[in-house]
């Protein structure tokens, strides 16, 4: 955590550090191969990571598909031997990731290869930890909810391949899972979860139905504005060594090119891909946008609303999305995130005014001649216009939440400290008291 910061940015300048801050950041991302009918090449890209005994993690509904035996086949076609697991749960929970490795432990593996949306390529991540150094689970998960330690080696090399437009997992080091006891979500970070090798192919995101390809692209959109809009870099205090330097830490240059044109896709493609899912096009483009900001958020982070997203995701009780028939209720991570963004960018942008701007802009928003109310009432009427759109919640109140449940969200985001840290405002519970009782509507 940011600890002794008050204040706000506006317009900071990445050159303009303090010798107390970090003035180092660093990018690691996977290879990555993207394109149409790129998904063939995962039987090349296994064996030449050593690979001849694989896991082959993914839904049981992908496992019903032609796409999953493509996959097989195009492994066993270079002599690797093929087991597979379909334990996963869409939105992964510590109980059920440690079944799924009491499952696999006695198997021979040697790597592992992830086919399904972000709770799958999360799952595969924390079966490959598992796996490689077994211990506890929460032995890894992030601090306060665990330990946050690190394993004592590297892990078994993995490769990803999404099938939504969304969660950027297959770039990033971070699996985020629920706690069943405790009802918050949390996350394992660590450099060596990074998958080896991310295969995007959008011809996998066609089959999707509406509200996955609307929750999953609104995933995108919150990942390039809160990476775009997080304190920089340079704001951090410097580590006392390169080992300890955050796998996130805070908005960079380079973070801020990818989240502006990811943002003007999604602006343009994502209503496309909703309303149409043969739309080739718009599939492409939000699949490349997805992995652009993982990219981004990868090493930059993300802030408010992905910290509110944690408890109201874990205290979902009586909602059920349409097109997730899952037999319990959920709130999905894309629909988690972008319902608390609208009201936590409207409270933010005072506080970053020219990263708000900028999102603005790329979304399309006539800001010439704005204060910065105007600002921050556009962001938020663009957002709850997109969010109806797409068929999406604007209000806490339609998935349930009520105000007796304030003080337990506002808790369970208070414990997502990895990310309140970055946002551009320091965050204290009088602030999310407030924005969550604005989005109970």
């Amino acid at each position: 955590m940011w600890s002794g910061w008050r204040g706000h940015l506006t317009n900071a300048s990445y050159t303009a550090g303090t010798p107390l801050g970090d003035s180092v950041f660093a990018i690691s991302v996977p290879q990555l191969k993207f394109g149409m009918g790129a998904t063939r090449e995962v039987g090349f890209e296994a064996k030449r990571l050593g690979m001849s005994h694989v896991l082959l993690v993914s839904g049981r509904r992908i496992a019903e598909t032609r796409m999953l035996e493509d996959v097989r086949s195009s492994l066993e076609n270079e002599g690797i031997r093929v087991n597979l697991t379909t334990h996963v749960r869409i939105e992964p929970e510590d109980e059920a990731l440690v079944d799924a490795y009491r499952e696999i432990k006695s198997l021979e593996i040697d790597g592992f290869v992830a086919l399904g949306g972000g709770s799958t390529i999360d799952t595969a991540k924390i079966l490959n930890l598992l796996y490689s150094h077994p211990a506890e689970l929460s032995e890894y998960m992030n601090r306060p909810v665990g330990k946050g330690l690190s394993p004592a080696g590297s892990l078994r090399p993995l490769v990803a391949i999404p099938t939504t437009a969304g969660t950027g997992s297959e770039s990033t080091a971070v699996a985020v899972l629920g706690v069943s006891k405790l009802r918050i979500k949390t996350g394992v970070s660590n450099p060596l979860l990074r998958p080896s090798v991310a295969i995007i192919d959008p011809l996998n995101s066609v089959s999707l139905p509406p509200m996955v390809t609307a929750s999953s692209g609104m995933d995108v959109l919150n990942h390039a504005i809160e990476s775009l809009t997080a304190r920089p870099y340079t704001a951090r205090p410097a580590p006392k060594s390169p080992a300890d330097r955050a796998i996130y830490a805070g908005a960079t240059p380079v973070g801020d090119l990818f989240a502006g044109q990811v943002v003007r896709w999604v602006h343009q493609y994502l209503r496309r891909a909703v309303r149409d899912p043969q739309d080739v096009e718009a599939r492409y483009y939000m699949s490349l946008g997805s992995s652009l900001a993982g990219l981004g958020f990868g090493h930059a982070g993300v802030h408010v609303p992905h910290a509110m997203a944690y408890p109201i995701a874990g205290m979902i009780r009586r909602w059920y999305p349409s097109d997730y028939e899952l037999g319990y209720p959920i709130s999905p991570h894309g629909i988690s995130t972008a319902l608390p963004a609208a009201y936590v960018f409207r409270y933010l942008t005072p506080f970053k005014q020219e990263a708000f701007r900028q999102a603005a802009d790329c979304l399309g928003l006539a800001t010439e001649g704005l204060d910065v109310k105007g600002l921050a009432d556009a962001l938020f009427e663009y957002y709850i216009r997109l969010l109806e759109d797409l068929r999406i919640p604007t209000t806490l109140g339609e998935l349930d939440f009520s105000l007796q449940d304030v003080e337990a969200l506002v808790e369970g985001t208070l414990a997502q400290q990895r990310l309140i840290s970055l946002s551009p405002k320091t965050i204290e519970k009088p602030d999310l008291d407030t924005i969550f009782r604005s989005a109970l509507g």
